[in-house]
């Protein structure tokens, strides 16, 4: 009856949510690939629940959908916590919240923009001089910055495999089964996967900028790769190296800067680079990474990863998710804009019950909010978009 595309933490939300509501129908769980090995598995870590686009407003006041935007990732905080606690999953939860900093007068200008925004919405920001955020980095790179409490750090692969591991048993969960095609037919859905046809009642999509290849949503969505690095684990004078709290994580002043993010006592990460629609070479882009580690801690003796990575997310115009329902029995949470573990994980959930008719306070919230923008076609949207990158790098400087 229920075929849900995608094990990420929204197509898991939305499974656990539809077999609870369900005890005796089967719901089938569709992947491509192996849980984890996605951006469910491979993000930074960071649980942020304040909004990331902070002019998402469309034809509501912006205060009214930033504080939309902040309970539904509250809502999907709370889901996480209350899993992890009743099935023991061991994912480092850390709720210490998180930095954003900026190298640049340019940056530190749009902080104290965003420090403005963040007060309207009654969330409570910690200004830092450049001497607090040297000891706190062990860098003195950065000349502004300020700290929230509304971030939680996570091992997101483990976060993620714990639950599905936890999922109802009438889940049945098939990996490295790639959804080749979708097709309405009397009154339901046909899926062509590798070796067979299936037909659903109900169809979710939970698998972000994939749904394009699908035929959903692609004059709304695009792709994007970005990469990261991990150090070894470090010694005692390596860590100290790295300022003097045992794990803290840097988000950019430039949506095209660096992420940081110091492993509670173990590893430091770097997350930073775009491409579109198509991954940088492996050689290209841990040069980069290596490079921006090195700026930022030149006085340090090496500055290698032992783990490297990259990965795809989905972005949209104007950085709005597409939520709801795209025709008879067809569903969709698609275009995280890099912020999916929350937003996912309430979206999923309130998915699943769009789908059956139910009604609350929170899912009008979520319908209610604006709906991703019109992108022009190929080839016009590469030239755009790799221009906006390209403009965006430039524009950014010192904080990639």
């Amino acid at each position: 009856r229920y075929a849900i595309i995608g094990s990420g933490f929204t197509g898991v939300a939305a499974a656990r949510r539809l077999a609870d509501l369900n005890p005796h129908e089967e719901i089938l769980l569709l992947d491509a690939n192996l849980v984890g090995e996605g951006s469910s598995g491979r993000n930074s870590g960071f649980l942020i629940s304040t909004p990331h686009n902070q002019s998402m407003s469309g034809r509501h006041k912006a205060n009214q959908v930033a504080r939309k935007q902040i309970q539904i990732s509250h809502a999907g905080r709370t889901q996480l916590l209350a899993l992890i606690q009743e099935h023991n999953i061991d994912c480092q939860w850390n709720p210490i919240g998180k930095y954003n900093a900026a190298a640049t007068p340019t940056g530190a200008a749009a902080l104290k923009q965003n420090i403005e925004q963040l007060r309207r919405w009654d969330v409570e920001v910690e200004v830092l001089s450049p001497e607090e955020l040297r000891g706190r980095f062990g860098t003195d790179y950065y000349q502004y910055g300020y700290r929230t409490s509304h971030n939680v750090f996570v091992q997101p692969a483990s976060l993620i495999h714990g639950l599905v591991d936890s999922l109802p048993e009438n889940v049945t969960l098939k990996e490295q089964t790639p959804v080749l095609a979708l097709k309405a037919e009397n009154q339901q859905y046909r899926l062509q996967l590798p070796d067979t046809t299936i037909k659903a009642h109900t169809v979710i999509l939970a698998n972000n900028g994939f749904a394009k290849s699908l035929g959903i949503l692609k004059s709304r969505l695009v792709t994007i790769y970005t990469y990261a690095g991990l150090t070894p684990e470090l010694d005692p004078q390596e860590l100290a190296a790295h300022g003097i709290e045992p794990e803290w994580g840097i988000i950019p002043a430039n949506r095209l800067g660096t992420t940081l993010r110091k492993y509670n006592n173990q590893r430091f990460m770097v997350r930073s680079s775009y491409s579109y629609e198509k991954e940088l070479s492996p050689t290209k882009a841990q040069a980069i990474l290596q490079q921006l580690y090195k700026n930022r801690y030149p006085h340090l003796a090496r500055h290698d990863f032992e783990y490297f990575w990259g990965g795809a997310t989905a972005l949209t115009r104007n950085g709005a998710y597409f939520f709801g329902q795209i025709k008879k029995g067809l569903y969709a949470a698609v275009g995280c804009n890099g912020g999916g573990v929350l937003k996912g994980t309430a979206y999923g959930k309130l998915l699943a019950e769009l789908s059956m008719g139910y009604d609350s306070s929170l899912l009008r919230d979520a319908l209610s909010l604006t709906q991703p923008s019109w992108l022009p076609p190929e080839p016009i949207r590469r030239v755009a978009i790799q221009s906006a990158i390209c403009y965006q790098r430039q524009r950014a400087g010192l904080e990639r």
